[in-house]
């Protein structure tokens, strides 16, 4: 499998040539990368005339990540909204000499914190947080899919990712989960991680992984575009 990249404009290209019949062409949330899968056989200069004719559908896609609503940057403090599982909570800060917290209630998301606890604590324990409860959901849609899917996930990881929902390594067949999915409807969770586990079966986006996709969940664009329709953060989502 070989890559290079092209540039159109102000518009970079990341070209893989790989064993498959047709040109595959991606843009990615959040930053709108733009991705080409080529059949092996194609010369560079082909997959750069096919490009030019699709600019115009590229450039329609990155000004609609663009446009997306953006949380601004976090401050961790009352009455601050916070997104849990696509719903939009008012963030309540309880100062006590206990253990740090965080539980929803109501319509608001509770913070436990020690008096003086700065900042940068107040977000790595949200942060930590996002982290534990998506992984608990994870988990219970993993086991629901892989006996659908007949497959069998190795490791599932929660981590910071600044270009994608989620990640999957088909030969050591561990999947990658952005802990922003917290913040995200349960359906779009879902949806990425019959995605991964789809992979495990097609390691490519050709059209044996839309059919599998289509098969298994015919309603995955829609989920898709509502994943890519709420707010966002603020530094991710920037190009």
């Amino acid at each position: 499998m070989c890559a290079q990249r092209i540039t159109l404009g102000n518009i970079e290209l990341d070209v893989t040539f790989k064993d498959i019949k047709n040109v595959h062409l991606s843009v990615y949330p959040p930053l709108g990368r733009v991705k080409v899968a080529a059949p092996e056989h194609m010369d560079i200069d082909n997959v750069r005339a096919f490009a030019i004719g699709k600019l115009d559908w590229i450039r329609d896609q990155r000004v609609k990540f663009q446009r997306q609503k953006r949380e601004s940057p976090r401050q961790y403090i009352e009455r601050e909204s916070h997104y849990v599982w696509g719903k939009r909570y008012l963030l309540k800060v309880e100062e006590v000499d206990m253990p740090p917290h965080i539980k929803v209630k109501g319509k608001k998301l509770v913070m436990q914190v020690r008096p003086k606890t700065t900042q940068a604590k107040r977000e790595d324990l949200l942060a930590q947080w996002y982290r534990d409860e998506l992984r608990a959901q994870a988990l219970l849609m993993i086991v629901k899919w892989e006996p659908i899917l007949g497959v069998k996930a190795n490791k599932c990881f929660i981590q910071h990712m600044k270009t994608m929902w989620g990640s999957c390594n088909h030969i050591s067949r561990n999947i990658r989960l952005n802990t922003q999915l917290a913040k995200k409807p349960p359906v779009c969770v879902e949806y990425i991680v019959v995605h991964e586990l789809i992979h495990l079966i097609e390691p490519t986006h050709n059209t044996r992984f839309i059919e599998l996709i289509d098969q298994f969940m015919p309603g995955w664009r829609e989920y898709r575009n509502e994943l890519n329709r709420l707010p966002v953060r603020h530094e991710e989502w920037t190009f």
